[in-house]
């Protein structure tokens, strides 16, 4: 097992990330934040209810002010076992009741909130109605940075993650390709994923051959056959934390044209990687990595970003791509991968996950990113 060591989140912890989203909204010129169920709601409090559903659980975040945890009443005793609650006030209302009134007893009736990218539309129309003179906003929109940044425990959660998937490529090269379905290869490796600590597994790409030209492919019932290239791109969470990781295997001898182009992936990998550096904008690294694949002639085989962000969930902010001109902070988590995609052919794409450090960049993936031939 691959895992990490250190202690749970505590209250103190969440109750930090509570008053940093606070100051956070105040200084976008929000009047607060408006989180439903998701993965922001379990980075700020813990909190993962275990059946989102039709009734209103929400958190209601505004600098100087108590953060407070609208719930359902047949809800309220799990929310008060979470690591978060301590650092938050719980009000409850029970079915029958109205929950929009109870929230808006909360909020500015001319006030301007973020919400959640995954509010349920219902919700938030039930409070625009109840409070029509309030205005809302995405997170997405008003603060992508919100959770870009890591601390140094959330860091070792993501290179612990990285880790695990790491053990989990050294494992699925050693395991037969050809004359197997991509799809064997792919429920080999999310047994993987989850031998070495993963609790959940969000993709398995298996591209062999001309669908290595497809970026999204993930499995399907083509037979892998010998001479094949195979883009492998598999990761999830573990303990909370993203894993994502692509490497392109090939099975036997590759050809000189299918090892010249794995090749300048490689290069292109590396020359994004060597980019991350503090105050450098994200665009900055998908012109490095992009910039080696159209001078070899290959630029419109290059059809996505070069990378997106990670932490809790698998892609969030930031995203490294032309005309994104956030600057690179220290504790930031992203992807690097570009890739080539010959469509009919194959594809390549090889991916680390990177932190940018007080004076570069730090990968969170370390298996070989030469050509790798399996069975």
């Amino acid at each position: 097992m691959t895992g990490s060591t250190r202690a749970p989140f505590t209250a103190d912890d969440y109750r930090a990330r509570m008053d940093r989203a606070a100051r956070a909204a105040a200084d976008a010129g929000l009047d607060g934040l408006l989180v439903a169920p998701g993965p922001d709601l379990v980075w700020l409090t813990g909190y993962a209810p275990t059946a989102i559903t039709e009734r209103l659980t929400l958190l209601v975040i505004a600098q100087g002010r108590a953060p407070v945890l609208v719930v359902p009443t047949l809800e309220a005793p799990d929310a008060a076992q979470a690591p978060g609650a301590p650092a938050l006030n719980l009000r409850d209302w029970t079915d029958g009741k109205d929950p929009y009134a109870a929230t808006a007893a909360l909020l500015s009736g001319t006030g301007r909130f973020g919400v959640s990218d995954n509010a349920w539309a219902m919700h938030l129309l039930g409070l625009q109605r109840t409070l029509p003179g309030t205005a809302y906003e995405s997170l997405t929109e008003a603060l992508p940075m919100l959770r870009a940044v890591k601390d140094a425990a959330e860091l070792e959660l993501m290179a612990a993650a990285g880790a695990a998937a790491d053990a989990a490529f050294e494992e699925i090269r050693k395991v037969p390709f050809a004359g197997r379905k991509e799809s064997a290869v792919g429920a080999d490796l999310a047994d993987l994923l989850r031998k070495f600590g993963h609790s959940q597994v969000d993709f398995t790409i298996v591209a062999s051959g001309p669908n290595g030209a497809d970026p999204h492919h993930e499995v399907g019932d083509r037979v892998i056959e010998d001479g094949d290239m195979v883009v492998l791109d598999f990761g999830g969470l573990k303990d909370g934390y993203g894993s994502d990781t692509s490497r392109t295997v090939h099975v036997g001898e590759p050809t000189e044209e299918e090892r010249r182009v794995h090749d300048l992936v490689r290069e292109a990998q590396e020359a994004g990687f060597r980019a991350v550096r503090p105050g450098a904008a994200c665009q900055d690294v998908d012109r490095a990595a992009r910039e080696v694949i159209a001078g070899a002639g290959y630029g419109e085989y290059f059809i996505h970003r070069t990378g997106h962000g990670i932490g809790v969930t698998t892609h969030e902010p930031p995203y490294m791509i032309e005309g994104e001109r956030q600057p690179l902070v220290p504790g930031m988590c992203f992807s690097v991968e570009p890739g080539i995609y010959l469509p009919g052919r194959f594809g390549v794409r090889i991916e680390d996950i990177v932190t940018v450090t007080e004076d570069g960049g730090r990968r969170l993936n370390d298996t070989t990113r030469e050509m790798v031939i399996v069975d």
